[in-house]
């Protein structure tokens, strides 16, 4: 039972433990008071949920308008990296002081406080003249939404009973997993109408609607504890997570080896050493609480939840390029074909869920992860001839991969904290999530780019920089172009900067050209098979790791079946 796995823990000053969410409210501190309205939980849930999506979503409207940004600031493969890799970069090292913000001055508060602020940054996302403008404003965006993300899930652990949790995270899972896949679609609408400015300006009203609702459904708890902040686990969680980021970052550009990469790599993995340090034997009240780690279902369940992560993400970041860059397609197209990634998860997460309270996370997350490597491998057999039909069934099958397993790893990793350590809990999970997907996406992208030969990149940054403005809507892609013979896939403009040359020099001008596009599409492609290679390997490690889990065919009876979590004290 819960009080089982729960003794093992000891509980901060001021703490009630109770079990009995489905008939009592729990406020913020674990206090018990009678739930006035069953219907409550719902309104939580749906709260929460209209919030999430909005947080969720931004992860990857962008990459659809990735290459218009690019064009749009004039900006490299690098620099506008940061775009994305910033945001996630942001909400994983803000979401370690959701919790104790949640503690000191009340979840709802803290959480409304949050959407406030994602709605804020994304108009000024909107709004950006240039691309350091528009980081910067990504960064915003982040820090909101890395306070408001955590305390949703830990609200909603507090007001649904045990044998609900499952289901109920089940359908919170929903915006976890169908979010990435519908933006996309939503930013490929918009960058084709060529409103790319509104794939920021779409979150001021859903994010003035999710506090709104929380403002008329939410209820705030009283505190009967005012933590203190950790300050040096802040300051050194921000150097840390962000120096590693950086170095794989720019890892892309200047290579591992190089001195910028070596150092800033060894200043993240230094820092983040400290910090475990202090957070274990310094600080009187940690900003996380790593001693959760020594619980093997919290850190198998946070493993397995990584590479389910780094997947996700990892497809959602590459698979748009692949679509855009290699084959032509515009960001709808794109957002069209990423569609059947977001349906199948629809299906699967709540499906999971229900079976999550019925027989726990063993067989679901193994099944998942079968799909998944088989998924992974024949994505890394993509080539520039694969049919579209092909490609829409791989995505459909790694959303069902990705119902099983997502979100079911949250809910198992979060089934091992006590509920009073909910927020703490929850930033947890959350943060260290966060900073893997912002890592895993930036790992991806400079194992993208380490396949391209130094001219043919050479030649992407000179047409980026000499195309003019007349040909930044001509679709093209390296591989192929629809409409257009291959042997007549020349880059738009690139004929036009030749005329001035003879017959002669032109002719062998278009032979250059031509075999430059055909080394960089073949390059791209070995790119993409060493990407998702990768993933691939994580995958099957992952595989095995998902059969240690409890559940079937072993005993189950829901939280409260883990083994004892460790102490929490010094």
């Amino acid at each position: 039972m819960a009080e089982s796995m729960e003794q093992g823990l000891a509980l901060p000053r001021g703490r009630v433990d109770d079990n009995r969410v489905g008939k009592t409210e729990v406020d913020r501190e674990g206090s018990q008071a009678p739930v006035k309205d069953e219907k409550y939980k719902w309104k939580v849930l749906f709260t929460v949920m209209t919030g999430t999506v909005m947080i969720i979503l931004d992860s990857t409207i962008v990459n659809v308008a990735f290459r218009t940004l690019q064009r749009e600031f004039g900006a490299d493969l690098a620099s506008s990296q940061w775009v994305l890799s910033i945001y996630v970069l942001s909400l994983g090292i803000t979401t370690p002081v959701a919790g104790y913000l949640g503690d000191r001055f009340g979840v709802k508060r803290v959480y409304l406080s949050g959407l406030a602020m994602f709605a804020f940054g994304s108009m000024m996302c909107g709004l950006s003249p240039t691309l350091g403008v528009l980081i910067v404003m990504r960064a915003l965006q982040g820090i909101g939404g890395g306070i408001a993300q955590p305390l949703g899930p830990a609200m909603l652990y507090r007001n649904f009973p045990p044998k609900e949790q499952g289901f109920a995270l089940g359908i919170f899972g929903i915006a976890l997993v169908v979010a990435p896949a519908l933006g996309p679609i939503v930013g490929g609408l918009l960058v084709d109408a060529g409103l790319w400015r509104f794939i920021f300006f779409i979150n001021i009203p859903v994010g003035i609607t999710a506090v709104i609702m929380g403002m008329r459904f939410l209820r705030e708890g009283k505190a009967s504890h005012h933590p203190a902040l950790d300050v040096p686990g802040v300051i050194l969680s921000v150097i840390g997570f962000g120096s590693l980021l950086y170095a794989a970052t720019n890892a892309q550009t200047y290579g591992w080896t190089s001195p910028v990469t070596l150092v800033t790599l060894i200043i993240g993995l230094a820092t983040i050493g400290m910090f475990i340090y202090v957070e274990l034997y310094v600080a009187k009240e940690p900003l996380l609480d790593l001693r959760l780690f020594k619980n093997k279902v919290f850190t198998n369940a946070q493993f397995i939840g990584y590479v389910s992560v780094l997947a996700l993400f990892g497809a959602e970041f590459l698979l748009p390029l692949y679509l855009q860059l290699l084959r032509g397609r515009t960001a709808l197209e794109t957002g069209v074909v990423l569609l059947a990634l977001a349906a199948t998860s629809a299906i699967t997460t709540p499906l999971a869920g229900r079976l999550y309270d019925k027989i726990g996370p063993r067989a679901i997350i193994s099944v998942g992860y079968v799909l998944l490597v088989i998924n992974t491998w024949q994505l890394a057999q993509l080539r520039v001839d694969t049919p579209f039909t092909v490609i829409v069934a791989l995505l459909a099958l790694r959303g069902l991969a990705f119902g099983l397993t997502v979100q079911s790893t949250f809910v198992t990793a979060l089934g091992t904290v006590p509920l009073p350590l909910l927020p703490r809990g929850s930033s947890l999970v959350n943060s260290t999530r966060f900073v893997v997907q912002a890592i895993a996406v930036a790992l991806l992208a400079t194992v993208l780019a380490s396949n391209l030969s130094p001219a043919v990149q050479q030649y992407q940054n000179q047409a980026q920089q000499s195309v003019s403005d007349t040909y930044t809507s001509m679709p093209f892609g390296l591989c192929e172009t629809p409409g257009v013979a291959a042997a007549q896939n020349y880059p738009p403009g690139a004929l036009d900067s030749i005329r001035n040359l003879t017959t002669e020099q032109q002719a062998d001008a278009k032979k250059q050209i031509m075999s430059l596009v055909n080394d960089g599409c073949q390059q791209y492609i070995k790119g993409f098979e060493s990407a998702y290679t990768l993933t691939f390997i994580f995958a099957l490690v992952s595989l095995g790791l998902s059969l240690l889990l409890p559940g079937w065919p072993g005993e189950w009876s829901g939280r409260g079946s883990y083994s004892s979590a460790p102490a929490s004290g010094h």
